[in-house]
């Protein structure tokens, strides 16, 4: 999978997340999943991406971004 992941990552021109990241945003996905709608989960990680780009758009580094990004989702779920 991880092999997967990062040619998807080059191919889409994007940071490879780290593997702790990448283990932090499976949990969200399960959490969505099971506690909002499995059909959510998705729609959910492609809306917290295009945050994270957002965010790094307006200067913070990948993993701020990401940071940042995970724990406003924490607030919802």
């Amino acid at each position: 999978m991880e092999d997967w992941l990062e040619r998807l990552a080059m191919t889409v021109g994007v940071d490879q997340l780290t593997d702790e990241q990448a283990e932090e945003l499976l949990v969200a996905a399960r959490d969505v999943a099971h506690g909002v709608e499995r059909k959510a989960t998705p729609v959910a990680t492609f809306l917290l991406g295009a945050a994270v780009q957002r965010e790094i758009g307006h200067g913070r580094t990948h993993a701020e971004a990401f940071d940042q990004v995970m724990a406003s989702l924490r607030t919802i779920l």
